[in-house]
């Protein structure tokens, strides 16, 4: 019987969680009722489990918490955008983010505390990496952002664009897309998904090789040519010519788009010169460009470009046949904007 080890009940999938329960003397089918009732009816208590007999709610009850993240500071922007402190169970902090546009909401989460990445305009990885998160983690901000629903609200698309490159992060992230996605659990489309990577190559292998595609990839591109990356994002070793490559050999499934992503910053990237240089980088691929003009935080001196510079930047790739979105503002008022994350008052780390 239970050993006192604590067992992962929130990553497990259906198949591991039969295992377990076996091994405790308990039928197979009760795992994927424990799932069910995790995943897709998103209850903790295992008291309110119903078709749970007494002993197996006793074992769940000596795992308890089953979740290992709490909510701690929340914040409600203008606009309606919420923004989740998620606090760990070793004190370590990372932040959520809601963004609601009608009655459907899309949830912003984290996959690492920290980031190694240091892309010059972001807030979140001005700490450098700190860990990876688990992937009891990361999907643990879906559960603990169901308490800032509205009522009438759902959720309908999450991006894994929050604190962290996902893509270094992959064997945890990876189990969090199948929880994500699992036909018995909250059973989100791929497509709804969105995994935001700097350009880990082998990451974005084995992306394609797990999902087929299916799932939503956006590429935070930034500059078009090397010398300007490295000074945007500079700890990426792989060039502007190689990410276009491994992107050619993604299995992108017809009538879908890589996503490019590219923060304007004021005499860094946001000449007619480098809109141009866009265009011809972009040529051999299906993208759409989201042109996201730089979110002011205390750790950078960067500044956004004029909106006259953004405007002759967005006319130049829509002359060129590109599809070209204009990134909304959202939270920025609570640092819950793109590159805004762990933008807090006291400044302490994680």
């Amino acid at each position: 019987m239970d050993s006192g080890e604590r067992f992962d009940f929130i990553s497990a999938l259906p198949e591991t969680l039969s295992q377990y329960l076996q091994s405790q003397g308990f039928p197979a089918y009760r795992g994927m009722q424990v799932f069910q009732w995790l995943h897709r009816k998103g209850v903790l208590a295992p008291d309110e489990m119903t078709n749970l007999p007494a002993d197996v709610k006793a074992l769940l009850h000596r795992h308890a918490p089953l979740l290992p993240v709490t909510a701690g500071q929340h914040f409600t922007s203008r606009d309606g955008t919420r923004k989740i402190e998620v606090c760990l169970a070793d004190g370590l902090r990372v932040e959520t983010v809601l963004i609601p546009e009608g009655n459907t909401l899309t949830q912003c989460i984290s996959s690492q505390v920290g980031c190694a990445v240091g892309c010059a305009f972001c807030r979140s990885g001005a700490f450098g990496l700190l860990r990876n998160m688990t992937a009891a983690e990361i999907i643990g901000q879906i559960f603990i952002a169901r308490a800032f629903y509205k009522p009438e609200e759902q959720l309908r698309n999450v991006v894994f664009m929050g604190v962290g490159e996902p893509l270094q992060n992959f064997a945890a992230v990876s189990r969090a897309l199948q929880l994500l996605c699992h036909q018995d659990g909250m059973d989100l489309s791929q497509r709804r998904v969105t995994i935001s990577t700097v350009g880990i190559r082998r990451g974005i292998e084995k992306l394609g090789e797990l999902t087929g595609g299916k799932v939503s990839l956006a590429i935070s591109l930034h500059a078009a040519n090397d010398a300007v990356r490295r000074q945007l994002v500079p700890n990426v070793s792989v060039s502007v010519a190689d990410l276009i490559q491994t992107l050619k050999r993604y299995p992108l499934p017809d009538r879908m788009r890589f996503t490019i992503e590219y923060v304007m910053v004021r005499g860094v990237n946001d000449s007619e010169e480098d809109a141009r240089q866009l265009v011809r980088l972009l040529a051999p691929i299906r993208a759409k460009v989201n042109l996201l003009p730089l979110n002011p935080h205390d750790k950078t001196a960067l500044q956004p470009p004029t909106p006259e510079q953004v405007q002759r930047f967005q006319d130049i790739l829509i002359a060129k046949g590109l599809s070209v979105f204009l990134r909304k503002k959202r939270g920025d008022d609570i640092h819950a904007a793109c590159g805004q994350l762990l933008a807090l008052k006291d400044d302490k780390a994680p």
